[in-house]
């Protein structure tokens, strides 16, 4: 392991020159300016995600009232919006590419093509990735992807209506939607964006296995490390499952092949077998990285080692095995042998111990730790609180006679979105915030930070709470006029009082967007360790990391975690400090 680093540094060290602007900008190898790339691109799906979100609590709160037009509505053709209505087509398509979007676009990459490409060289003590040119080939193929998704927008009959899921027969069969091109472009996205993950995933899974640097051992790695690993190795085994699945959709549909269509001897049930042998393991892909930065942030935030480290590490491992063993339980519905549904059910119950350890060791380590209550800290401890609300309500969408009732209602929407926004996406403003310095050298407004984050968890849980009771009421998801039902009436208020706390919700992100656009520029200039953390990306590399990260190769003594250590001169213990020297000491950044 240290020959291989040792080489590889040295070939990086004469491979230094000043690159073009071209070569250092857009068509860079370098992973730090990848991962930037990532988060600008998916910053810009997440405020695309976001309207359409807008856009369709609108539609409830005033559902077909031509006295509250859409407003805008003006800049929208009359085959999606006519006089201030959202037509049903449009708002199908709008539920659709609001949950394609957010998953595909944005969450994901923010979570893996961001940070994966960032922190990994980074944290393991590599010079970069193990194939750059494979890296920069993975973020341009999901760009080209971007732009198949949004043209579907722009072309006669609209973008894909079929749901995130794609249901067949939905799917398959344009007639039942009115979409013919923009399916097309919506399978055609989704296979050239599933290429770019496998690029990114082999890269991610060769450069930790072979590119630590010297005592970097597996149980040396830093949680954000861990859990990108696992989560390339899911991305590895399940997104040619989906790549498999859409390309089979995408012939039925245009060479007349017969995989899932019923009238020519297709199988619709196949389709919810391959989408969700994906997408199950898909909704850890989209929970494991944050688990990892939320564990690195609470950790540095109280001055304590993360409580039961290897237990974090099997607790990881063990999730990313389980997920693969309980996709049938989002098919308790659609027909299944009563012993089949029983053993899904048993083991989505089982999959709660490790995430329950994960929720344990992360009050462990907070518990009498100094806590610091900077605005990375306030948005980790609103993910654990976040997730821990989401991961109960899934022990009820996971039980198969309580589904029964759920299934399909508000219920899940608000399940759904307490993993994935209050999970995934407080984790994401926390990591964001925590890293900011090394990406940038500048530190974000702490104020603008806390504000951004108090409104966020307010808004959110007044958007998101209140549609358990309705999916306890029996309320459709993805239904474009809730008045249409009598005993759905009764609810109108409290649709209006969701849709504006949306509303609210998506408008706080603006202080977060001008916070971070204000910081690029006129941050305070952020100090070398900011948060006092061990892990090597803080105590060998500079803020920004030049190209090739380090002057020579770390060496590693320890984990990273050792906070508080009695034979440390301070309260942090950084990993390459050799020996039992004390840390050279600096002013910490101050909140």
């Amino acid at each position: 392991m240290a020959t291989t680093m040792t080489d590889a540094h040295a070939a990086h060290a004469q491979d230094h020159h000043e690159p073009s602007f071209l070569r250092k900008y857009v068509f860079s190898e370098d992973h730090k300016v990848i991962g930037i790339q990532f988060l600008f691109m998916s910053l810009f799906f997440l405020m695309i995600g976001g309207l359409l979100a807008a856009i369709m609590r609108w539609q409830l709160a005033y559902p077909t009232d031509p006295s509250r037009p859409l407003p805008g509505a003006g800049l929208f053709p009359e085959t999606m919006v006519n006089a201030g209505i959202i037509l049903p087509e449009f708002y199908n398509s709008a539920v659709t590419m609001h949950g394609t979007i957010m998953i595909f676009f944005a969450i994901m990459p923010l979570l893996v093509g961001v940070f994966a490409n960032y922190l990994i060289p980074l944290q393991i003590g590599a010079p970069d990735m193990a194939f750059p040119k494979l890296n920069m080939m993975s973020f341009w193929t999901a760009f080209v992807a971007g732009l198949i998704i949004m043209a579907g927008f722009f072309v006669e009959g609209g973008h894909s209506a079929a749901g995130w899921t794609q249901y067949v027969p939905l799917s398959a069969d344009p007639e039942w939607t009115g979409v013919y091109t923009g399916q097309q472009l919506w399978l055609i996205a989704m296979t050239v964006l599933g290429f770019s993950s496998l690029m990114g995933a082999v890269n991610y899974i060769t450069t930790v296995i072979n590119m630590r640097a010297p005592g970097m051992t597996w149980l040396r790695m830093p949680l954000p490390t861990w859990a990108l690993f696992i989560t390339a190795i899911l991305i590895l085994l399940a997104i040619p499952v989906l790549t498999g699945a859409l390309i089979m959709l995408l012939f039925d549909q245009t060479i007349g092949t017969t995989f899932f269509t019923v009238a020519t001897g297709g199988e619709p049930l196949l389709w919810q077998h391959m989408f969700w042998f994906f997408g199950h393991p898909e909704v850890y892909i989209l929970i494991l990285p944050a688990m990892g930065f939320v564990s690195e942030i609470i950790s540095a935030g109280s001055r304590k080692p993360v409580f039961g480290y290897n237990a974090m590490v099997l607790a990881i491992v063990a999730i990313g095995f389980i997920g693969w063993i309980v996709w049938g339980h989002h098919m308790f519905q659609s027909g299944m042998n009563p012993t089949l549904g029983m053993s899904f059910m048993v083991t989505t119950m089982i999959i709660a111990v490790p995430s329950a350890i994960k929720t344990f060791n992360w009050l462990g380590t907070m518990w009498r730790g100094d806590l610091h209550f900077h605005t990375p800290m306030l948005h980790a401890v609103a993910f654990v609180a976040m997730f821990v609300i989401g991961g109960l309500s899934g022990v009820f969408v996971a039980s198969t006679p309580v589904d029964i009732f759920l299934h399909d209602t508000y219920f899940v929407v608000a399940h759904i979105h307490y993993v994935l926004f209050g999970g995934s996406l407080f984790a994401i403003f926390g990591a964001i915030t925590f890293w900011f310095p090394k990406m940038f050298g500048r530190m974000m407004n702490s104020s603008l930070g806390k504000i951004h984050f108090w409104l966020t968890l307010l808004f959110f849980n007044l958007t998101f709470f209140p549609m358990h009771n309705l999916g306890i009421a029996g309320m459709m998801r993805r239904i474009y006029d809730f008045t249409q039902y009598e005993f759905l009436t009764q609810f109108q208020g409290l649709q209006v009082f969701i849709s504006w706390s949306a509303f609210l919700l998506v408008a706080t992100q603006v202080i977060f967007a001008f916070n971070f656009i204000y910081s690029l520029f006129k941050g305070a200039e952020a100090p070398q360790n900011p948060w006092h953390a061990n892990s090597l990306e803080w105590t060998a590399a500079p803020s920004p990391p030049p190209h090739g990260n380090f002057e020579r190769t770390p060496t590693v003594y320890r984990g990273p975690y050792e906070y508080s250590h009695p034979d440390a001169a301070d309260d942090y213990w950084p990993q390459n400090a050799p020996g039992h020297a004390a840390p050279a000491s600096e002013p910490a950044y101050a909140e």
